[in-house]
């Protein structure tokens, strides 16, 4: 079977954005499919100022919105990146492969290098060497397929670039990847400002549908969305960037094309009000499993012990490869 890694980051609390452009397609169609790993990549999450406690706090949530989403650890693997030593011992390897520039050339490295100096901050070494990470992540597994938003293919670029560079230079030891999206809602943008992904952020987002909200805040949000100029419900990602965001968010809730579905609608509100329901019902049972899950929280941890078990022993073979094909001296080696 096809191998696929994906994961999510513990920085904020997971979005609506999150789950139709990613999760919903990792539980209906990736794990069964393939041979799949689904991570939370907490070892990301230190690469900018933090709170410790809200990392821990947030892994756990995030794990359990996993599974809630419909992950079923009989059919993929789930775990913690840190509970798996091989990620932090491959990505070393490959930083003696990479490039300081190729690391200063990525998009998001230069947007977030920018922002923290912008507060005055300082801008951390991991959050220029955190795409090599990334790679690690991905080709410790031989994995040939990674879901991902548009924003990320950039990273699996990379991993690429020192998949192929590795085997040329070392012999070959990883499988190449390449980057897969769903074709709808692949990018949820922001509500209230719809040329920005809806991402996690670390305040309540007024234009930011969180997995974990209640319908009536859902709602709200939804119904206070940016819309465009004019009267006519069109679909139009360039001109009407707010009503477009509306109409894809309605088609991968409620089934359907957003160009299609612009021509059932004469005024904005009742779009508005069909995508707030769309988007509740969705929710609910995530909702309601993640409930579930919070009052067992045994099975949650049980779940990531034997995930973190099964990753370790996948992507050992794999890492142990490139520390001998780069010329490091196995242990226990006698010298001459």
């Amino acid at each position: 079977m096809t191998r696929v890694f994906s994961g999510v980051k513990p920085t904020g609390h997971l979005t609506l954005g999150n789950y139709l452009g990613a999760m919903r397609q990792w539980a209906a169609v990736d794990q069964h499919r393939s041979d799949a790993l689904f991570c939370v990549v907490d070892l990301h999450a230190l690469t900018v100022d933090h709170d410790p406690a809200r990392v821990r706090r947030l892994s756990r949530q995030a794990a359990s919105l996993l599974l809630a989403a419909g992950l079923d650890p009989g059919l993929c693997t789930v775990f913690v990146q840190s509970h798996v030593d091989e990620h932090a011992r491959l990505s070393y390897v490959l930083e003696c492969v990479a490039a300081d520039g190729e690391m200063r050339r990525m998009i998001q490295y230069k947007e977030k290098a920018a922002r923290e100096r912008e507060r005055g901050g300082s801008v951390r070494l991991s959050l220029l060497t955190y795409p090599v990470l990334m790679a690690a992540d991905i080709l410790a597994y031989g994995t040939a397929e990674v879901p991902v938003g548009h924003d990320q293919t950039q990273h699996v670029e990379l991993a690429r670039d020192l998949a192929v560079r590795f085997n040329q230079r070392y012999g070959h030891t990883f499988v190449v990847p390449r980057a897969t999206s769903p074709a709808v809602a692949a990018r949820v943008m922001n509500l209230l400002e719809p040329t920005s992904k809806m991402g996690k952020s670390d305040d309540v987002g007024p234009g930011i549908v969180y997995l974990l909200d209640e319908p009536d805040v859902a709602r709200k949000k939804v119904m206070r969305a940016v819309t465009d100029s004019g009267r006519e419900v069109v679909y139009d990602r360039e001109e009407r960037p707010g009503l477009a965001n509306l109409l894809e968010i309605l088609a991968a809730c409620a089934g359907g094309d957003p160009a299609e579905l612009a021509g059932k609608y004469d005024s904005y509100g009742a779009l508005k009000k069909d995508t707030a329901e769309a988007v509740v019902e969705v929710l609910r049972p995530v909702q309601r499993r993640h409930q579930e899950l919070c009052a067992d929280p045994g099975y949650v941890e049980g779940v990531l012990r034997e995930g973190a078990e099964k990753a370790r022993g996948m992507a050992r073979p794999t890492v142990d490869a490139a520390y001998r094909a780069i010329g490091l001296l196995p242990p226990g080696t006698a010298t001459p």
